[in-house]
């Protein structure tokens, strides 16, 4: 189980991120077109899973945007954007926004999806569906990147989540982000710390300025 935040309110999800150097699990989600997906039918391309609340959102928006853009540049690697959305939802989002890069994926089949990958959130407003996370997988399904962001209404660090697509590494420090638990600062680094890692009097690179938004 990991913590985060809803608007500076303490939650929690259903378990932790899968970990660096680890396989990613498999899952079967569905597409627009109502067609399933797994793990295995991206084997041979990277893949970035961009996981987050609901499409009708203003940053799960802005992300899908983002990475619709950012994937373009990328001869070898697909980006999922993921979350519980009926595909009807994705499909009219990426029409009005004339997204052709990313492919939208709901959990509409099950949710084993949000089980497996310990994303589920368990309490709060947002109880029910996906905390708001970024993954990279390599060519042979195992997990290269990870991020959960700790704050639900903030986005994720796209900078380091695209460096270590594109092949290169993070420096932990100029990646951590400042999130609130509670009272306390919590900051995320990836790869080599990819779970919540605190800084001590440390705010040069921790406010990335990116909070208060929902």
């Amino acid at each position: 189980m990991a913590q985060i935040t809803f608007k500076g309110n303490l939650t929690h999800t259903s378990g932790e991120l899968p970990e660096i150097g680890e396989r990613a699990p498999d899952f079967l989600l569905t597409k627009t077109d109502l067609t399933d997906v797994s793990l295995k039918d991206f084997k041979g391309k990277k893949l970035v899973l961009n996981i987050f609340i609901s499409i009708d959102t203003s940053v799960c928006a802005e992300s899908v945007r983002r990475l619709d853009k950012e994937i373009a540049k990328f001869e070898n690697a697909e980006a999922l954007c993921i979350s519980r959305d009926l595909p009807f939802s994705h499909a009219r989002f990426n029409a009005d926004e004339g997204l052709e890069n990313v492919i939208s994926v709901s959990e509409l089949r099950n949710l084993d999806f949000g089980r497996d990958y310990g994303l589920r959130v368990l309490d709060g407003p947002m109880a029910g569906l996906l905390a708001r996370a970024m993954m990279v997988i390599d060519e042979d399904g195992k997990v290269i990147y990870t991020e959960l962001v700790s704050e639900i209404g903030e986005e994720p660090d796209y900078d380091s989540a695209l460096q270590i697509l594109s092949g290169g590494t993070v420096n932990p420090d100029l990646s951590a982000q400042k999130r609130t638990a509670g009272d306390a600062e919590v900051c995320t680094k990836a790869p080599e710390f990819h779970e919540h890692y605190r800084l001590e009097d440390d705010d040069d690179y921790c406010d990335d300025g990116r909070s208060g938004k929902i």
